[in-house]
């Protein structure tokens, strides 16, 4: 699956749940907002949407 910054919150931890811990020391909220993008959540937390797909790439081990 490729993470967009359209992918949703819920299933980036459906496919990846170790993300949960990065996520949420970015402000992203995983529970009730996990029906949002990972651009509007990031929005939401005040964070630069691209950042926050870059950090979540880094994480996991892939490009960003």
């Amino acid at each position: 699956m490729e993470l967009t910054l359209k992918t949703t919150v819920n299933r980036v931890l459906q496919r990846h749940p170790e993300a949960v811990s990065l996520l949420n020391e970015m402000g992203i909220d995983t529970c009730c907002g996990g029906a949002d993008s990972l651009e509007e959540a990031a929005r939401q937390a005040g964070k630069d949407p691209e950042e926050v797909l870059k950090a979540l790439l880094a994480f996991l081990g892939r490009e960003g």
